[in-house]
C-alpha cells in the first residue's frame, strides 16, 4: 500500500530546531516531486519546501534560510530541517508526493509543529 507517514513533529521554544521525516511507501521513489505543506488553523494550507526528482528545491519566502528540505532516494525518506522556528511556523505539516508523468499525488497525515514558550 503506497502511503506516506510523517514523524518528528512535536514542542518547541521560538529560536529552536525539529527535523521532520516522511516515510515512504512509493514505488519508484526518485521519480517523485516531494514536498511539504502546512496548515495552521483557520488558514488554508501552504506550500512550505519542495524538492524535485532531480533533486532541486524551491522554498517559500517565510522559510528561506530557515528550512531545508532533503531526500534520501536510497531509504525512501524526505525530511525537513527545521532552524529558528518561530510562533508563526506553528501548523500541521504535511508531506505530499506527486509521481513524474502521472501526477498521482499522496499525501501523509500531517505531524504537527508548535512553537511556544
Amino acid at each position: 500500500q503506497e502511503q506516506l507517514v510523517e514523524s518528528g513533529g512535536g514542542l518547541v521554544q521560538p529560536g529552536g530546531s525539529l527535523r521532520l521525516t516522511c516515510a515512504a511507501s512509493l514505488r519508484s521513489f526518485s521519480i517523485y516531486t516531494m514536498d511539504w505543506y502546512r496548515q495552521a488553523p483557520g488558514m488554508q494550507r501552504e506550500l512550505v519546501a519542495t524538492i524535485t526528482s532531480s533533486g532541486s528545491t524551491n522554498y517559500a519566502d517565510s522559510v528561506k534560510g530557515r528550512f531545508t528540505i532533503s531526500r534520501d532516494n536510497a531509504k525512501n525518506t524526505v525530511s525537513l530541517q527545521m532552524n529558528s522556528l518561530k510562533s508563526e511556523d506553528t501548523a500541521l505539516y504535511y508531506c505530499h508526493g506527486t509521481r513524474l508523468f502521472t501526477g498521482i499525488q499522496y499525501w501523509g497525515q500531517g505531524t504537527q509543529v508548535t512553537v511556544s514558550s
